[in-house]
This record gives structure tokens, sequence and C-alpha cells, in this order.
């Protein structure tokens, strides 16, 4: 074997050598990943402001009073789609409402409000879920248009909207105009027909009815641009909508695993109520600011974390 016949198995041998360093380094990253993900707490959140801002009021809490890892994983889509992740085990805390769950998830007719918290209790431990005690406030389904238009035709409850609803174009969140609790139950209990439905995104709803896009919304009660838009939030004078307080949900396995983990929950039971929910979403939604800050902000300032 001549000189450049070993330069050039030298060489091959090195490319080998580099090759299987790469591949080795690339395959450990991965798996500290992965392995670093699975013993992190996930928190999952909707694709809303208000979801996201409870996730990370919940994760700070956690990661402030815990040694435990938080990794958010937010804007998963609608409330399906993030049941679905923490059913199959994809994602460890959420915040929910005890009216979706009942209605959307499990199909049962629900209650008032102790009837609704205890069948979520029940239904979503068939699925290893604890439901934990409730932040405080509902954020229920209600009609919002031009006050003006409101007052013009002294509308009030859904039922004086029922007159005139034919004249009305709609601009619901997709996931309403679907839901056995969202449009088709709510048209029916009303007797409302619109004279069109536009589905859209959350954010995009007030800047179509302030654009006269729409004519009417379906927004929630606890909307941040409830307060800096001149909008009308109708009764639902005969209780179509189920109470839909939200709480935490949590897989019990990872109760098992951080068993300290429900009392730091149960911290925040009852300190969130709809003026101050409203007021958060409003800051990220009406004013820019950041989730994590305004989550901080609250946390802060009703003394469940020590301010910086």
């Amino acid at each position: 074997m001549d000189h450049s016949e070993r330069a050039a198995i030298t060489m091959n041998l090195k490319k080998k050598i580099r090759l299987l360093v790469l591949t080795l380094l690339v395959t450990s990253l991965l798996s500290g990943c992965i392995f670093n993900e699975k013993d992190s707490l996930r928190l999952g959140s909707r694709n809303n402001t208000e979801s996201i801002i409870l996730s990370h009021v919940m994760g700070q809490l956690i990661e402030s009073k815990t040694d435990i890892d938080v990794i958010y994983k937010e804007n998963l889509g609608g409330s399906s789609v993030v049941w679905n992740a923490m059913t199959n085990g994809h994602i460890d805390v959420i915040p929910d409402y005890t009216g979706t769950i009942v209605v959307t998830y499990y199909h049962e007719e629900p209650g008032n409000v102790e009837e609704t918290l205890e069948m979520t209790r029940r239904l979503v431990e068939e699925d290893g879920i604890v439901a934990l005690n409730t932040f405080g406030f509902n954020n229920t389904y209600t009609l919002a248009l031009d006050e003006s238009k409101a007052e013009e035709l002294n509308l009030v409850t859904f039922s004086d909207f029922a007159e005139y609803s034919n004249d009305f174009t709609l601009g619901a969140v997709f996931e309403f105009i679907d839901r056995p609790d969202g449009l088709p139950g709510f048209e029916k209990e009303y007797d409302i027909g619109f004279k069109d439905v536009k589905g859209m995104d959350h954010g995009m709803m007030y800047r179509s009815i302030n654009a006269g896009e729409v004519d009417v919304i379906n927004s929630y009660t606890t909307d941040g641009q409830l307060a800096i838009y001149d909008l009308r939030v109708l009764e639902d004078d005969q209780s179509f909508f189920p109470p839909y307080h939200a709480l935490p949900l949590v897989r019990k396995e990872v109760l098992e695993q951080y068993p300290e983990l429900e009392d730091v929950l149960y911290q925040l039971d009852g300190m969130i109520n709809e003026e101050s929910m409203q007021i958060m979403n409003g800051k990220v939604d009406n004013d820019g600011m950041v989730v994590e800050i305004v989550a901080k902000e609250f946390l802060e300032e009703s003394g469940l974390i020590a301010k910086d």
C-alpha cells in the first residue's frame, strides 16, 4: 500500500469518526431535551389571552413556591385541542372552565354553580385528572353590540334582541359556532336567527365590530376590550349558558409526582374575580403589556409572591 492509499484511508476514517461523534452529540442533545421536558411541569393554554395569563399565573406561583421547573405550552388551539393534549398526557396542567368541561367534553347536562363544579370533579377524575378549587370568576358567553344601536332599539336582554336578530350579522369565534353550548343551542333557546354569521379569531371580533363589518359579537364577560369599546353587553335572561367558572386542572400522576403542587395551586382559590380578570386581559389586549409581567404584577399585588 503506497502513501496515497494510506492517506486516503486515514482521511476516510477521520470523516467516519467525525460523523460518529456528531451523531452521538446530536442524539445526546435530543435525549437531554426530551428528558428535561419529561421531568418538567408542562403548563398548557388555549389560543386566547385569558388562558395564557392564567397559565402564567399558575406557573410563576409554582416556580416561586417550589423547585419545580415549568415549561409553557402556549397557544395550543381551541378548548378541544388543549383538552386532547391533556388527556393524552402531552401537557400536565391547564386552566379550564366548568361549563366547557361538563357540556363540551363530556356532553352532560350542567346544573347550578355548585352542581356543575361537582360534576366537573367527578367527570375529569375518570380520565385521571384532578379539578382543584376555582380561581373565583365566571367567564360566560354573551352578546355585545354598539351602545347607540342598543339604546335605539331598547335592547337589554337576549330575548329583546331576538326580535331584531334577523337584521344583524354576528361575528363569533369559530369554536362558539359549533359548540353544543354555543350558537346552535343558543339560537334554539331564544328562537334567534342572524342575517349572517362570520367566524373569526377572538382578537378580530372587536376590530370587526368597530369597523362595521359585523353588527354584534359573541364576547366573553371578562374580555378586556369591553372596557374600551362603546358596546352594550346583553343579559342571558333565560340562563341558557351554564356556569363557566375557571379552575386549574392537573393530571393525577403529576400530583403524585409533585404532591406539593396541590397546596400551591390552592392558594389561588377565589383570588381572581371578574373585574380583576378583565383588567388583566385589558393590560395585554389593550395596552400591549407582556403576559409574564401582567401575571407577575397580579401575584405580587395579591401578596402571593414577594415583590422584587
